[in-house]
Protein backbone atom coordinates (compact mmCIF):
# COMPACT_ATOMS: atom_id res chain seq x y z
CA UNK A 1 0.00 0.00 0.00
CA UNK A 2 0.92 2.82 -1.07
CA UNK A 3 2.25 6.00 -2.39
CA UNK A 4 -1.12 5.81 -3.65
CA UNK A 5 -2.96 7.11 -0.58
CA UNK A 6 -2.91 11.12 -0.68
CA UNK A 7 -0.75 12.85 2.76
CA UNK A 8 -2.69 14.08 5.13
CA UNK A 9 -2.83 17.86 5.36
CA UNK A 10 -1.37 18.87 8.98
CA UNK A 11 -2.94 21.89 11.08
CA UNK A 12 -2.79 22.80 14.18
CA UNK A 13 -6.59 23.62 16.33
CA UNK A 14 -6.52 26.40 18.62
CA UNK A 15 -10.09 27.32 20.30
CA UNK A 16 -12.33 26.60 16.83
CA UNK A 17 -9.78 27.62 14.69
CA UNK A 18 -8.15 24.70 12.46
CA UNK A 19 -5.32 26.41 10.29
CA UNK A 20 -1.34 25.51 8.76
CA UNK A 21 0.61 28.91 9.47
CA UNK A 22 2.67 28.17 6.49
CA UNK A 23 5.81 28.56 7.95
CA UNK A 24 8.06 25.65 8.92
CA UNK A 25 6.28 22.53 8.12
CA UNK A 26 7.90 18.71 8.63
CA UNK A 27 6.65 15.35 7.07
CA UNK A 28 5.71 11.99 8.23
CA UNK A 29 7.21 8.91 7.01
CA UNK A 30 5.57 5.31 6.80
CA UNK A 31 8.61 3.40 8.44
CA UNK A 32 8.09 0.34 6.35
CA UNK A 33 8.10 2.34 3.23
CA UNK A 34 10.49 5.61 3.80
CA UNK A 35 9.90 6.92 0.54
CA UNK A 36 5.62 7.43 1.05
CA UNK A 37 5.20 10.56 3.09
CA UNK A 38 1.45 10.48 5.51
CA UNK A 39 1.69 13.58 5.84
CA UNK A 40 2.68 17.09 6.07
CA UNK A 41 2.56 19.08 9.41
CA UNK A 42 3.60 22.35 10.71
CA UNK A 43 5.64 22.70 12.68
CA UNK A 44 4.57 25.42 15.92
CA UNK A 45 6.26 28.23 16.95
CA UNK A 46 6.54 29.06 20.70
CA UNK A 47 3.80 31.73 19.92
CA UNK A 48 1.49 29.18 18.44
CA UNK A 49 1.90 26.90 21.36
CA UNK A 50 1.20 29.94 23.92
CA UNK A 51 -1.85 31.21 21.56
CA UNK A 52 -3.21 27.32 22.48
CA UNK A 53 -2.67 27.96 26.17
CA UNK A 54 -4.39 31.17 26.05
CA UNK A 55 -7.30 29.32 24.19
CA UNK A 56 -8.00 26.43 26.72
CA UNK A 57 -7.16 28.79 29.83
CA UNK A 58 -10.40 30.95 28.04
CA UNK A 59 -12.18 27.81 27.48
CA UNK A 60 -11.61 26.69 31.30
CA UNK A 61 -14.18 28.42 33.77
CA UNK A 62 -17.10 27.39 31.63
CA UNK A 63 -15.36 23.99 30.81
CA UNK A 64 -15.59 23.55 34.90
CA UNK A 65 -19.02 24.43 35.23
CA UNK A 66 -20.27 22.37 32.66
CA UNK A 67 -21.98 19.13 34.70
CA UNK A 68 -19.49 16.31 35.01
CA UNK A 69 -22.05 13.92 33.66
CA UNK A 70 -22.74 16.23 30.19
CA UNK A 71 -19.04 15.83 29.69
CA UNK A 72 -18.99 12.06 30.57
CA UNK A 73 -21.83 11.55 27.81
CA UNK A 74 -19.21 13.93 25.10
CA UNK A 75 -17.37 10.69 25.96
CA UNK A 76 -20.29 8.46 25.07
CA UNK A 77 -20.34 10.10 21.59
CA UNK A 78 -16.34 9.51 20.85
CA UNK A 79 -16.80 5.85 21.79
CA UNK A 80 -19.50 5.48 19.14
CA UNK A 81 -17.26 7.47 16.48
CA UNK A 82 -14.15 5.73 17.27
CA UNK A 83 -16.21 1.77 16.96
CA UNK A 84 -17.53 3.48 13.40
CA UNK A 85 -13.58 4.46 12.48
CA UNK A 86 -11.40 1.58 13.95
CA UNK A 87 -10.72 -0.50 10.95
CA UNK A 88 -9.19 2.90 9.13
CA UNK A 89 -7.50 3.97 12.25
CA UNK A 90 -5.66 0.95 12.59
CA UNK A 91 -4.98 1.31 9.01
CA UNK A 92 -3.44 5.12 9.51
CA UNK A 93 -1.41 4.04 12.55
CA UNK A 94 -0.17 1.09 10.90
CA UNK A 95 1.12 2.95 7.89
CA UNK A 96 2.43 5.85 10.58
CA UNK A 97 4.12 4.32 13.52
CA UNK A 98 4.94 0.83 11.91
CA UNK A 99 2.70 -1.64 13.81
CA UNK A 100 1.52 -4.59 12.44
CA UNK A 101 -2.51 -3.65 11.80
CA UNK A 102 -4.11 -6.04 14.08
CA UNK A 103 -1.39 -4.70 17.05
CA UNK A 104 -2.64 -1.20 16.12
CA UNK A 105 -6.74 -2.71 16.07
CA UNK A 106 -5.80 -3.79 19.53
CA UNK A 107 -4.58 0.09 20.15
CA UNK A 108 -7.64 1.62 19.12
CA UNK A 109 -9.78 -1.37 21.62
CA UNK A 110 -7.92 -0.32 24.06
CA UNK A 111 -8.12 3.87 23.27
CA UNK A 112 -11.97 2.68 23.10
CA UNK A 113 -11.36 0.87 26.46
CA UNK A 114 -10.37 4.43 27.98
CA UNK A 115 -12.90 6.47 26.89
CA UNK A 116 -15.59 3.91 27.51
CA UNK A 117 -13.94 3.86 31.22
CA UNK A 118 -13.88 7.77 31.28
CA UNK A 119 -17.87 7.87 30.37
CA UNK A 120 -18.48 5.09 33.32
CA UNK A 121 -17.05 7.19 35.82
CA UNK A 122 -18.57 10.32 34.87
CA UNK A 123 -22.03 9.21 37.64
CA UNK A 124 -19.13 8.09 40.33
CA UNK A 125 -18.63 10.15 43.32
CA UNK A 126 -16.20 12.74 42.69
CA UNK A 127 -15.56 12.86 46.53
CA UNK A 128 -16.09 11.43 50.29
CA UNK A 129 -18.27 12.14 53.09
CA UNK A 130 -16.90 11.49 56.31
CA UNK A 131 -17.43 12.07 59.99
CA UNK A 132 -16.27 15.34 62.17
CA UNK A 133 -15.23 15.58 65.80
CA UNK A 134 -18.17 17.96 66.73
CA UNK A 135 -21.44 16.67 66.10
CA UNK A 136 -22.60 19.46 64.79
CA UNK A 137 -20.26 19.88 61.65
CA UNK A 138 -20.63 17.40 58.22
CA UNK A 139 -17.32 17.40 56.45
CA UNK A 140 -16.69 16.06 53.39
CA UNK A 141 -13.95 15.66 50.67
CA UNK A 142 -14.64 16.87 47.00
CA UNK A 143 -11.86 16.31 43.63
CA UNK A 144 -11.26 19.34 41.67
CA UNK A 145 -9.71 20.24 38.80
CA UNK A 146 -6.37 21.92 38.24
CA UNK A 147 -6.93 24.36 34.97
CA UNK A 148 -5.33 23.88 31.93
CA UNK A 149 -3.15 20.09 31.44
CA UNK A 150 -0.17 20.25 28.62
CA UNK A 151 -0.32 16.43 27.25
CA UNK A 152 3.16 15.50 25.49
CA UNK A 153 2.70 11.99 23.51
CA UNK A 154 4.93 9.41 22.37
CA UNK A 155 4.76 7.82 18.78
CA UNK A 156 4.67 4.00 19.77
CA UNK A 157 0.90 3.92 21.08
CA UNK A 158 -0.17 7.37 19.53
CA UNK A 159 -3.48 6.59 19.81
CA UNK A 160 -4.46 4.75 23.59
CA UNK A 161 -2.18 7.39 25.82
CA UNK A 162 -3.20 10.52 24.63
CA UNK A 163 -6.48 8.68 25.81
CA UNK A 164 -5.13 7.60 28.90
CA UNK A 165 -4.31 10.85 29.31
CA UNK A 166 -6.69 13.59 27.78
CA UNK A 167 -9.66 10.87 29.28
CA UNK A 168 -9.12 11.84 32.79
CA UNK A 169 -8.15 15.39 32.49
CA UNK A 170 -11.15 16.55 30.20
CA UNK A 171 -13.60 14.67 32.12
CA UNK A 172 -12.83 16.32 35.60
CA UNK A 173 -12.92 19.48 34.36
CA UNK A 174 -9.65 20.63 32.81
CA UNK A 175 -9.06 21.92 29.18
CA UNK A 176 -5.76 20.73 27.39
CA UNK A 177 -3.65 21.19 24.62
CA UNK A 178 -2.32 18.39 23.32
CA UNK A 179 0.96 18.10 21.52
CA UNK A 180 1.54 14.49 19.70
CA UNK A 181 4.73 12.99 18.64
CA UNK A 182 6.33 14.48 16.05
CA UNK A 183 6.69 10.56 14.01
CA UNK A 184 2.45 10.35 14.52
CA UNK A 185 1.32 13.57 13.99
CA UNK A 186 -1.35 12.41 11.67
CA UNK A 187 -3.33 9.75 13.99
CA UNK A 188 -3.11 12.42 16.51
CA UNK A 189 -4.74 15.32 14.55
CA UNK A 190 -7.12 12.21 13.58
CA UNK A 191 -7.84 11.85 17.42
CA UNK A 192 -8.76 15.81 17.91
CA UNK A 193 -11.06 15.47 14.55
CA UNK A 194 -12.62 12.94 16.34
CA UNK A 195 -13.31 15.19 20.02
CA UNK A 196 -14.31 17.59 17.46
CA UNK A 197 -17.29 15.88 15.98
CA UNK A 198 -18.31 14.51 19.27
CA UNK A 199 -19.00 17.86 20.49
CA UNK A 200 -16.30 18.83 22.41
CA UNK A 201 -16.68 22.74 22.59
CA UNK A 202 -14.24 25.10 21.00
CA UNK A 203 -11.10 25.47 23.41
CA UNK A 204 -11.55 22.36 25.28
CA UNK A 205 -8.92 20.30 23.33
CA UNK A 206 -6.51 22.29 21.65
CA UNK A 207 -3.95 20.47 19.09
CA UNK A 208 -0.31 21.92 18.21
CA UNK A 209 2.31 19.79 15.79
CA UNK A 210 5.87 20.03 15.87
CA UNK A 211 9.23 19.24 17.91
CA UNK A 212 10.77 19.99 21.34
CA UNK A 213 10.21 23.71 20.31
CA UNK A 214 6.18 23.35 21.03
CA UNK A 215 6.65 21.16 23.78
CA UNK A 216 9.01 23.45 25.87
CA UNK A 217 7.36 26.27 25.25
CA UNK A 218 4.12 24.58 26.68
CA UNK A 219 6.33 23.52 29.49
CA UNK A 220 7.60 26.85 29.93
CA UNK A 221 4.31 28.24 29.99
CA UNK A 222 2.91 29.55 33.23
CA UNK A 223 -0.67 29.19 32.10
CA UNK A 224 -0.39 25.35 32.11
CA UNK A 225 -1.02 23.69 35.64
CA UNK A 226 -0.58 20.12 34.84
CA UNK A 227 2.16 18.51 32.24
CA UNK A 228 1.45 14.53 31.44
CA UNK A 229 4.39 13.25 29.15
CA UNK A 230 5.09 10.15 27.80
CA UNK A 231 8.58 9.25 26.03
CA UNK A 232 12.46 9.58 27.09
CA UNK A 233 13.85 9.85 30.28
CA UNK A 234 15.79 12.79 29.16
CA UNK A 235 12.99 14.77 28.25
CA UNK A 236 10.80 13.74 31.51
CA UNK A 237 13.91 15.53 33.41
CA UNK A 238 13.83 18.26 31.35
CA UNK A 239 10.11 18.60 31.84
CA UNK A 240 10.62 18.22 35.60
CA UNK A 241 13.64 21.13 35.86
CA UNK A 242 11.50 23.81 34.21
CA UNK A 243 8.23 22.98 35.73
CA UNK A 244 10.02 23.24 38.64
CA UNK A 245 10.16 27.24 38.21
CA UNK A 246 6.20 26.94 38.61
CA UNK A 247 4.62 27.42 41.99
CA UNK A 248 1.44 25.15 41.39
CA UNK A 249 2.72 23.07 38.70
CA UNK A 250 1.84 19.10 38.87
CA UNK A 251 4.05 16.75 36.30
CA UNK A 252 3.44 13.22 35.52
CA UNK A 253 6.19 11.25 33.75
CA UNK A 254 6.31 7.96 31.95
CA UNK A 255 9.73 7.43 30.91
CA UNK A 256 11.80 4.78 30.28
CA UNK A 257 12.46 1.32 31.31
CA UNK A 258 14.46 -1.59 31.19
CA UNK A 259 12.08 -4.13 31.95
CA UNK A 260 12.71 -8.28 32.25
CA UNK A 261 10.79 -11.28 32.66
CA UNK A 262 11.96 -13.69 35.45
CA UNK A 263 11.69 -17.72 34.40
CA UNK A 264 12.03 -19.53 37.72
CA UNK A 265 13.17 -23.13 37.50
CA UNK A 266 9.67 -24.62 37.46
CA UNK A 267 8.46 -22.39 34.71
CA UNK A 268 6.45 -24.19 32.22
CA UNK A 269 8.64 -23.74 29.36
CA UNK A 270 6.14 -23.46 26.18
CA UNK A 271 4.45 -20.69 28.34
CA UNK A 272 7.63 -19.09 29.72
CA UNK A 273 9.13 -18.69 25.72
CA UNK A 274 6.05 -17.30 24.28
CA UNK A 275 5.87 -14.87 27.42
CA UNK A 276 9.23 -14.11 26.54
CA UNK A 277 8.72 -13.63 22.82
CA UNK A 278 5.63 -11.09 23.14
CA UNK A 279 7.71 -8.91 25.67
CA UNK A 280 10.57 -8.91 23.73
CA UNK A 281 9.33 -8.60 20.04
CA UNK A 282 6.24 -7.61 20.18
CA UNK A 283 5.84 -3.70 18.32
CA UNK A 284 9.81 -5.16 17.60
CA UNK A 285 10.43 -4.68 21.24
CA UNK A 286 9.16 -0.80 21.39
CA UNK A 287 6.93 -0.63 23.94
CA UNK A 288 8.17 1.28 27.05
CA UNK A 289 7.41 -1.83 29.04
CA UNK A 290 9.40 -4.23 26.15
CA UNK A 291 12.02 -6.43 28.04
CA UNK A 292 15.58 -6.61 26.59
CA UNK A 293 16.29 -8.84 29.45
CA UNK A 294 15.40 -12.13 30.49
CA UNK A 295 16.10 -13.75 33.32
CA UNK A 296 16.74 -17.43 33.57
CA UNK A 297 17.46 -19.62 36.47
CA UNK A 298 20.55 -21.63 35.72
CA UNK A 299 19.50 -25.17 35.35
CA UNK A 300 16.60 -24.01 32.45
CA UNK A 301 18.82 -21.79 30.70
CA UNK A 302 20.34 -24.15 27.70
CA UNK A 303 16.40 -25.76 27.50
CA UNK A 304 14.86 -22.36 27.29
CA UNK A 305 17.37 -20.59 25.26
CA UNK A 306 17.29 -23.06 22.43
CA UNK A 307 13.76 -23.02 22.38
CA UNK A 308 13.79 -19.45 22.42
CA UNK A 309 15.83 -18.99 19.55
CA UNK A 310 14.20 -21.40 17.72
CA UNK A 311 10.70 -19.32 17.86
CA UNK A 312 12.48 -16.07 17.19
CA UNK A 313 13.59 -17.81 14.22
CA UNK A 314 9.90 -17.94 12.73
CA UNK A 315 8.91 -14.81 13.77
CA UNK A 316 7.09 -13.25 10.32
CA UNK A 317 8.65 -9.21 10.25
CA UNK A 318 7.41 -7.51 7.80
CA UNK A 319 4.53 -5.09 5.82
CA UNK A 320 2.41 -4.13 9.49
CA UNK A 321 -0.52 -4.00 6.62
CA UNK A 322 -0.13 -7.86 6.27
CA UNK A 323 -2.15 -8.92 8.81
CA UNK A 324 0.15 -12.24 9.51
CA UNK A 325 3.02 -10.47 10.18
CA UNK A 326 4.07 -10.82 13.97
CA UNK A 327 5.57 -7.05 13.87
CA UNK A 328 6.83 -4.72 11.43
CA UNK A 329 9.65 -2.17 11.45
CA UNK A 330 11.03 0.27 13.85
CA UNK A 331 10.04 4.12 13.35
CA UNK A 332 12.91 5.45 11.64
CA UNK A 333 16.39 5.14 10.94
CA UNK A 334 17.54 6.89 13.36
CA UNK A 335 16.59 3.76 15.47
CA UNK A 336 18.17 1.72 13.25
CA UNK A 337 21.31 2.84 14.17
CA UNK A 338 20.53 3.02 17.81
CA UNK A 339 19.83 -0.43 17.89
CA UNK A 340 23.25 -1.59 16.23
CA UNK A 341 25.02 0.20 18.19
CA UNK A 342 23.54 -1.37 21.45
CA UNK A 343 24.22 -4.87 19.41
CA UNK A 344 27.97 -4.02 18.46
CA UNK A 345 27.99 -2.76 22.60
CA UNK A 346 27.10 -5.96 23.79
CA UNK A 347 29.64 -7.85 21.67
CA UNK A 348 32.16 -5.79 22.80
CA UNK A 349 31.39 -6.36 26.66
CA UNK A 350 31.58 -9.92 26.00
CA UNK A 351 28.25 -11.33 25.13
CA UNK A 352 27.32 -14.53 23.54
CA UNK A 353 25.63 -13.77 20.51
CA UNK A 354 23.12 -16.74 20.43
CA UNK A 355 20.77 -14.65 16.92
CA UNK A 356 22.41 -12.34 15.01
CA UNK A 357 20.06 -9.56 14.56
CA UNK A 358 20.19 -6.72 12.05
CA UNK A 359 18.88 -4.98 8.83
CA UNK A 360 16.85 -6.41 6.78
CA UNK A 361 15.85 -6.23 3.08
CA UNK A 362 12.09 -6.31 2.36
CA UNK A 363 11.00 -8.66 0.00
CA UNK A 364 10.10 -6.44 -3.18
CA UNK A 365 13.35 -3.98 -2.15
CA UNK A 366 11.62 -1.61 -1.16
CA UNK A 367 13.88 0.96 1.58
CA UNK A 368 12.40 0.26 5.01
CA UNK A 369 13.54 0.26 8.91
CA UNK A 370 13.56 -3.40 9.39
CA UNK A 371 15.02 -5.23 11.90
CA UNK A 372 15.69 -9.19 13.20
CA UNK A 373 16.02 -10.17 16.51
CA UNK A 374 19.41 -9.88 18.47
CA UNK A 375 19.75 -12.27 21.35
CA UNK A 376 22.57 -12.88 23.09
CA UNK A 377 23.55 -14.21 26.49
CA UNK A 378 25.77 -12.56 29.17
CA UNK A 379 26.46 -13.01 32.41
CA UNK A 380 25.64 -10.24 35.03
CA UNK A 381 28.57 -8.27 36.51
CA UNK A 382 28.82 -4.13 37.52
CA UNK A 383 29.37 -2.07 34.82
CA UNK A 384 27.88 -3.63 31.65
CA UNK A 385 25.70 -1.23 29.86
CA UNK A 386 23.86 -3.39 27.34
CA UNK A 387 21.89 -5.02 30.60
CA UNK A 388 21.18 -1.51 31.72
CA UNK A 389 20.52 0.56 29.46
CA UNK A 390 17.27 1.05 27.46
CA UNK A 391 17.77 0.09 23.78
CA UNK A 392 14.26 0.44 22.21
CA UNK A 393 14.47 -2.16 19.43
CA UNK A 394 14.62 -5.90 19.07
CA UNK A 395 17.85 -6.28 21.33
CA UNK A 396 17.25 -9.07 23.98
CA UNK A 397 20.09 -10.41 26.41
CA UNK A 398 19.62 -13.76 28.71
CA UNK A 399 20.76 -14.05 32.02
CA UNK A 400 21.16 -16.07 34.13
CA UNK A 401 20.22 -16.47 37.72
CA UNK A 402 20.87 -18.94 40.95
CA UNK A 403 18.42 -17.98 43.06
CA UNK A 404 15.64 -16.10 43.66
CA UNK A 405 17.12 -13.43 45.59
CA UNK A 406 19.86 -13.66 42.82
CA UNK A 407 17.30 -12.78 40.24
CA UNK A 408 15.51 -9.49 42.50
CA UNK A 409 18.81 -7.97 42.39
CA UNK A 410 19.79 -8.22 38.92
CA UNK A 411 16.62 -7.42 38.23
CA UNK A 412 16.77 -4.14 40.81
CA UNK A 413 20.59 -3.20 38.65
CA UNK A 414 19.25 -0.98 36.69
CA UNK A 415 18.26 2.70 36.79
CA UNK A 416 14.84 2.13 35.51
CA UNK A 417 11.54 0.04 37.29
CA UNK A 418 8.38 0.10 34.84
CA UNK A 419 7.31 -3.75 34.08
CA UNK A 420 7.86 -7.13 35.03
CA UNK A 421 7.13 -10.96 34.71
CA UNK A 422 7.43 -13.94 36.81
CA UNK A 423 7.46 -17.18 35.23
CA UNK A 424 6.89 -19.93 37.85
CA UNK A 425 4.47 -22.25 39.82
CA UNK A 426 5.51 -21.43 43.30
CA UNK A 427 3.16 -19.16 45.21
CA UNK A 428 5.87 -18.13 47.55
CA UNK A 429 7.95 -17.16 44.56
CA UNK A 430 5.20 -15.08 43.10
CA UNK A 431 4.98 -13.35 46.37
CA UNK A 432 8.36 -12.13 46.69
CA UNK A 433 9.51 -11.06 43.77
CA UNK A 434 6.39 -8.58 43.71
CA UNK A 435 7.67 -7.72 47.63
CA UNK A 436 11.14 -7.36 46.45
CA UNK A 437 11.27 -5.72 42.91
CA UNK A 438 11.22 -2.37 42.04
CA UNK A 439 8.35 -1.88 39.36
CA UNK A 440 5.17 0.14 38.50
CA UNK A 441 3.18 -3.22 37.04
CA UNK A 442 4.26 -6.59 37.76
CA UNK A 443 2.93 -9.74 35.89
CA UNK A 444 2.95 -13.73 36.44
CA UNK A 445 2.85 -16.26 34.18
CA UNK A 446 2.01 -13.49 31.48
CA UNK A 447 4.27 -11.02 29.30
CA UNK A 448 5.56 -7.97 30.67
CA UNK A 449 3.57 -6.18 28.60
CA UNK A 450 -0.25 -6.04 28.67
CA UNK A 451 -1.71 -2.85 30.18
CA UNK A 452 -5.39 -2.52 30.83
CA UNK A 453 -6.81 0.84 31.46
CA UNK A 454 -8.59 0.43 34.65
CA UNK A 455 -5.06 -0.25 36.20
CA UNK A 456 -2.28 2.16 37.03
CA UNK A 457 -0.07 2.41 33.87
CA UNK A 458 3.56 4.22 35.34
CA UNK A 459 7.32 3.13 37.71
CA UNK A 460 9.55 3.93 39.98
CA UNK A 461 13.37 5.45 39.29
CA UNK A 462 13.83 6.77 36.24
CA UNK A 463 10.96 5.28 34.76
CA UNK A 464 8.26 7.23 36.53
CA UNK A 465 7.59 9.96 39.14
CA UNK A 466 4.63 8.65 40.91
CA UNK A 467 2.20 9.74 39.02
CA UNK A 468 1.12 6.71 36.68
CA UNK A 469 -1.47 7.35 33.92
CA UNK A 470 -4.87 5.58 32.69
CA UNK A 471 -6.96 5.61 35.75
CA UNK A 472 -4.74 6.37 37.85
CA UNK A 473 -4.41 9.59 36.40
CA UNK A 474 -7.54 10.97 38.47
CA UNK A 475 -5.59 11.53 41.01
CA UNK A 476 -2.88 13.76 39.11
CA UNK A 477 -5.30 15.86 37.29
CA UNK A 478 -7.29 16.82 40.25
CA UNK A 479 -6.55 18.31 44.10
CA UNK A 480 -8.40 17.29 46.71
CA UNK A 481 -10.37 20.05 49.06
CA UNK A 482 -11.98 20.06 52.54
CA UNK A 483 -15.52 20.87 52.93
CA UNK A 484 -17.11 21.46 56.37
CA UNK A 485 -20.69 22.91 57.26
CA UNK A 486 -21.64 23.68 60.62
CA UNK A 487 -24.92 23.14 61.30
CA UNK A 488 -25.75 24.77 64.99
CA UNK A 489 -25.86 27.73 66.18
CA UNK A 490 -22.60 28.31 68.27
CA UNK A 491 -19.01 27.44 66.95
CA UNK A 492 -17.51 24.54 68.37
CA UNK A 493 -14.15 23.51 67.42
CA UNK A 494 -12.09 20.33 66.89
CA UNK A 495 -9.42 18.77 69.56
CA UNK A 496 -11.23 20.88 71.65
CA UNK A 497 -10.08 24.15 71.11
CA UNK A 498 -11.87 26.85 72.38
CA UNK A 499 -13.72 30.09 71.18
CA UNK A 500 -13.86 31.77 73.99
CA UNK A 501 -13.03 35.46 72.85
CA UNK A 502 -13.58 37.40 76.29
CA UNK A 503 -11.15 35.16 78.18
CA UNK A 504 -11.36 32.95 81.17
CA UNK A 505 -11.84 34.80 84.58
CA UNK A 506 -8.50 35.62 86.22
Amino acid sequence: MSSAVSPVTGRHRIAERWFDPQEKRFESHNPARWEEIVGVFPSATAAVADEAVVAARAAYPTWRRTSRIYRADLFDNLAQLVKRDADALAELMARECGKVVTECKAEVIEGLHMIQYVFGTGRMPIGDVLESEVPEKDASMRRKPWGVAAVITPWNFPFAVPLWMLGPSLLEGNTCVFKPSEDTPAIGQRLVELFEEAGFPPGVLNLVHGDAVAGEALVRNAGVNVVLFTGSYEVGRRIQQLSAEHHDRIVACEMGSKSAVIVCEDARLDLAVTAAIVSAFKTSGQRCVSASRVLVAEPLLDRFAAKFVATAQRLRIGDPLDRGNFTGPVIHHAAVEKVERYNELARAEGAEVLLEGGRMKTQDGVPGCYLSPFVYRMDHRPGARAIREEVFGPHLALIPFKTNEDAARIYNDTEYGLSMAVITEDYRAMRYFRDECQFGMGYVNLPCIGAEVHLPFGGVKKSGNGHPSAAGLVETVTHKIAWTVNHGTEIKMAQGLTTDIEGGPA
